[in-house]
C-alpha cells in the first residue's frame, strides 16, 4: 500500500509501505495492505510504518485525519516530523515546538503593535474632528 502524509506546507512522506500503526482517540490501530477502507481521526502522537525493505520509520504527527481507500493511505495533519530514531525524533519535535512558540510570540507582538498603531490613528482622527 502507499502512505502519504501531508501537512499544509509539504508532503512529509510519500512511499510504499508494508504496515502502518497509528493512534486514534480510542487507541492504537494497525493496518496491512488488504485492510478494509475507512476514515479515522488521529490524535497527536507517533505514526509508525514499515518500509518495503522491512525498516521501521516514525512520523510524529499533530492531530489530523487518516483515510484508507484501496491501496492508498492518506494522512492529513497540521504538522509532521519524520525520523527513524525515536530519541532524535523527540529532539526535533521539541525544537520545532520551540520554534513554533517563538513564531507565535512574534506574530502576537506584531499584532499588538498593529492594534496600538490603529488605536492611535483613530484617536488622532477623533481629535481632528470639528
Amino acid at each position: 500500500m502507499r502512505l502519504e502524509v501531508i501537512t499544509p506546507m509539504a508532503v512529509c512522506v510519500d512511499r510504499p509501505v508494508r504496515r502502518i500503526v497509528a493512534e486514534a482517540p480510542d487507541g492504537h490501530f494497525g493496518m496491512l495492505p488488504k485492510h478494509v477502507d475507512f476514515v479515522s481521526e488521529l490524535v497527536p502522537g507517533i505514526l509508525l510504518y514499515e518500509t518495503e525493505e522491512g525498516n521501521e520509520r516514525f512520523v510524529a504527527v499533530n492531530s489530523g485525519t487518516l483515510v484508507k481507500c484501496g491501496d492508498e493511505v492518506r494522512v492529513a495533519v497540521r504538522g509532521a516530523v519524520e525520523g527513524d530514531d525515536l530519541g532524535e525524533l523527540r529532539k526535533r519535535v521539541e525544537a520545532d515546538f520551540r520554534q513554533h512558540d517563538e513564531d507565535e510570540r512574534d506574530a502576537r507582538a506584531a499584532l499588538a503593535r498593529l492594534e496600538a498603531s490603529m488605536i492611535r490613528r483613530f484617536r488622532d482622527l477623533g481629535m481632528r474632528s470639528p
